[in-house]
């Protein structure tokens, strides 16, 4: 055996180390492994602690390591899943720790998505082309609506959150439910028909939304169809599709397009509160202006009355203040009627602020809840811990209860 260790001698000898960070070498200067599409199934998905994606793709005759570093992860606009068919794009390299060789993905994205998201940027192109998404057509909301159409899946937490917003902003709008289905083959057309029956009821303004999802459950907001029908709406229509980021050809068709249900129902209704404040600073101008009036027609009167006084003999004087005596009745009617308008339109105010007080509210089964000692209203169940005293006040009567058990939970 020994004479056999020259041969080997007469040959270079690498170390582990030496060897895989050649052969890494080999794999980082080959063009033709940098900027690579490879697609298959995802299986062994993980995440790190730290953030990074670490999963297996696999065909019928291979498999393939691939990690996605945190940065590009967060990037992703859907997180893949196990039993997934994607197609990732990157760079292969070698994992010196392990000698393995493995993709290093910068983005993954679903196979055929690519396609799609083709076929939808033409589309956009089109329609833009026809003038369906220019400003020019977009019109106003209306700062006061008395009726608001919610077109969206009668479950979920779209529909709860608008609802608890509009009652919060502005309860006096009368609210009505499209349902419809917002995701699947279906959904398009059910959309469609959704708005139109929307229209059916007159609205003063429209929402159009949903929850947040991957980028194929929002695909129903990209169809032409539901482009076509919030153009054709009679009522201004507000979309809240998704999240921030998420933005869809429904989006760009809408008369506002706001970043998720929520602010959907914000941006359709004033806030109560202002509106009550405006009302009190009307009605204080209002009266303010009335008695300026009065002020400045009773000392004309009176300096007409000194002038008569001063140049008018008996004869004269007397004539001079029939008419003027006629003068003044004629200035009384016309002042009590002007009052008695001003009159009206207060009440009229002072109804509409009666509408916005708590009563209305409380008539409809709200309730207001405030700390038993110190009688702050409580907003927040956390507030409140068990065993605090609280004292509940509802249209008719009131009571004091004590906390048992509290939910951070809304809705």
């Amino acid at each position: 055996m020994s004479a056999q260790f020259p041969l080997f001698a007469a040959e270079p000898v690498w170390s582990v180390a030496a060897l895989t960070h050649f052969v890494r070498e080999l794999f980082d200067s080959n063009s033709q492994l940098q900027d690579v599409s490879v697609e298959g199934e995802v299986s062994n998905l993980t995440r790190s602690t730290a953030g990074h994606l670490y999963f297996t793709l696999r065909d019928a005759q291979a498999a393939l390591s691939c990690v996605v570093w945190r940065a590009d992860a967060q990037q992703l606009a859907r997180q893949p899943v196990n039993g997934d068919q994607v197609v990732a794009f990157g760079s292969v390299s070698v994992y010196e720790q392990t000698g393995r060789y493995q993709l290093y993905a910068t983005s993954v994205q679903l196979a055929g998505l690519g396609e799609r998201l083709r076929q939808l940027e033409e589309l956009k192109r089109r329609l833009a082309a026809e003038g369906l998404f220019d400003a020019a057509r977009k019109r106003t909301l209306p700062t006061m609506p008395r009726h608001i159409a919610l077109v969206t899946s009668p479950r979920g937490a779209a529909v709860s959150d608008m609802r608890r917003v509009l009652a919060r902003r502005w309860p006096l709008a009368l609210v009505s439910l499209l349902p419809t289905v917002v995701q699947g083959d279906s959904a398009p057309d059910e959309i469609v028909a959704a708005l139109q029956a929307a229209n059916r009821k007159h609205p003063d303004v429209i929402l159009l939304a949903r929850g947040g999802g991957a980028i194929e459950d929002l695909w129903a907001f990209n169809d032409e169809r539901v482009v076509r029908a919030i153009v054709a709406s009679a009522a201004p229509v507000v979309t809240g599709v998704g999240h921030e980021t998420d933005v869809t050809l429904a989006d760009f068709a809408a008369d506002v397009r706001a970043a998720t249900p929520s602010v959907a129902a914000e941006l359709a209704t004033p806030n109560q509160y202002d509106v009550r404040q405006q009302l009190d600073r009307s009605s204080a101008r209002l009266n303010s202006l009335m008695r300026g009036a009065l002020t400045d027609r009773n000392a004309a009167l009176l300096d007409a009355l000194r002038m008569l006084q001063a140049l008018s003999p008996r004869a004269q004087l007397r004539a001079t203040a029939a008419r003027l005596q006629g003068l003044q009745l004629r200035l009384q009617r016309g002042l009590q009627s002007r009052l008695q308008l001003q009159r009206a339109q207060l009440d009229r105010m002072r109804q509409l602020l009666l509408t916005l007080g708590p009563a209305p509210t409380l008539a409809r089964g709200y309730a207001i809840v405030t700390h038993a000692n110190s009688g702050i209203v409580v907003r927040q169940a956390q507030a409140v811990p068990p065993p605090a005293q609280v004292h509940v006040r509802l249209a008719q009567g009131s009571f004091t209860a004590e906390v048992q058990e509290i939910s951070a939970r809304s809705g």
